[in-house]
C-alpha cells in the first residue's frame, strides 16, 4: 500500500505568519510538499507564484469566492439570482488556479437564507446548483481541473449551509453526471452530520476527489482528544488505495509546528 499524501491548509495552519506566501515557505520547511487554501484573493498573485516556485510545493486546492460575507453569503453556487456573480467568481478562481497550476477547485454552494424554510428552499437551490455545476464542469474540463462540492455540517459550523451531507451531495453529483465534478470528503463534517465513516467512505469512494481532516468535536490536530481514530482512518484510506491529497484543515491547539508530531510520525513510519 502506498503512503498517503498530505497538504497543509494554509488558511488554518501557519497562521502565526500574516501572508499566504510566507505560510507556503513555512509549510515547505515543515516537510509538506503541497498546500491548499480557502481564499487567496487578497494576496498578491505574483508573490504566491514566487513562493510556489521557490519552495516547489504543489498548490492542490482553492475555493471559489464566498460572495459578500457581510451580507451573509458563504459561496454562491446554489444561490438563486446570483448565477452571474458565481460565474465571475469562477473566472477569478481560474485566474489564480492557472497561475499556481492548481488542479482542484471547491465550488462553494452557499447558505439557505436565514428567513427561509429550509425544505421549501432546497428544491430551487438544488436546481440552481446543478445548473451552475454543469456550467463549471464544461469550463473546468478545458483546463484539466476537477471541481469539488463539499458538505459542511449544520450542527456546529454553519446552521444555514445548503449542502450538509454526503448523501445529498452524491444525489446532486448524479444529476450533474460530469466526471470532473467530484465529492470533497471533509471527515470533520461527515462525522458530525452522519457518522458511519467506514461505510460512507466505502460507498462514496468512487466519487471522492479530495479528503480533509480534523479531530471531532474541537477541530484540532488529528491526534488530539476526540471521537476519531485517525490511525484507523488512514489505514482505511490506504486499503482503498486513495491516491489524492489529504488536506490538513484543522485549528492547532498551540503553534502549528508544535502540533505536527502526528504527521511526522506518519512520515517516519510510512514514507517509502
Amino acid at each position: 500500500m502506498a503512503p498517503l499524501k498530505f497538504c497543509a491548509n494554509i488558511s488554518w495552519l501557519f497562521t502565526e505568519l500574516p501572508d499566504f506566501s510566507q505560510r507556503m515557505y513555512a509549510a515547505a520547511a515543515a516537510g509538506f510538499q503541497a498546500v491548499e487554501a480557502a481564499w487567496l484573493y487578497d494576496s498578491d498573485l505574483q508573490e504566491l507564484q514566487r513562493a510556489r516556485e521557490a519552495t516547489g510545493v504543489e498548490v492542490v486546492l482553492i475555493n471559489t469566492p464566498p460572495g459578500d460575507v457581510k451580507a451573509g453569503y458563504l459561496g454562491l453556487g446554489a444561490v438563486p439570482g446570483r448565477e452571474a456573480e458565481f460565474r465571475e467568481g469562477l473566472d477569478l478562481t481560474l485566474k489564480y488556479a492557472r497561475a499556481l497550476d492548481c488542479k482542484r477547485i471547491h465550488l462553494m454552494a452557499g447558505r439557505v437564507p436565514a428567513d427561509s424554510d429550509r425544505t421549501a428552499a432546497a428544491k430551487e437551490m438544488e436546481a440552481v446548483f446543478v445548473q451552475n455545476l454543469n456550467y463549471a464542469a464544461d469550463i473546468l474540463s478545458k483546463e484539466g481541473i476537477t471541481g469539488l462540492i463539499e458538505p459542511i455540517n449544520t450542527r456546529i459550523t454553519d446552521p444555514c449551509y445548503f449542502l450538509d451531507s454526503p448523501h445529498q451531495a452524491a444525489a446532486i453529483l448524479e444529476k450533474v453526471g460530469k466526471k470532473n465534478i467530484k465529492l470533497q470528503m471533509d471527515v470533520f463534517h461527515w462525522q458530525i452530520m452522519d457518522g458511519n465513516l467506514t461505510q460512507n467512505l466505502q460507498k462514496y469512494f468512487p466519487i471522492i476527489g479530495h479528503v480533509q481532516i480534523a479531530q471531532v468535536p474541537g477541530r484540532n490536530e488529528p491526534d488530539s482528544a476526540g471521537e476519531l481514530s485517525y490511525s484507523y482512518l488512514f489505514n482505511t484510506l490506504e486499503k482503498h488505495d486513495y491516491q489524492g491529497y489529504i488536506g490538513c484543515e484543522y485549528k492547532p491547539l498551540g503553534t502549528t509546528n508544535d502540533g505536527l508530531g502526528w504527521i511526522k510520525n506518519y512520515w517516519t513510519h510510512r514514507k517509502c
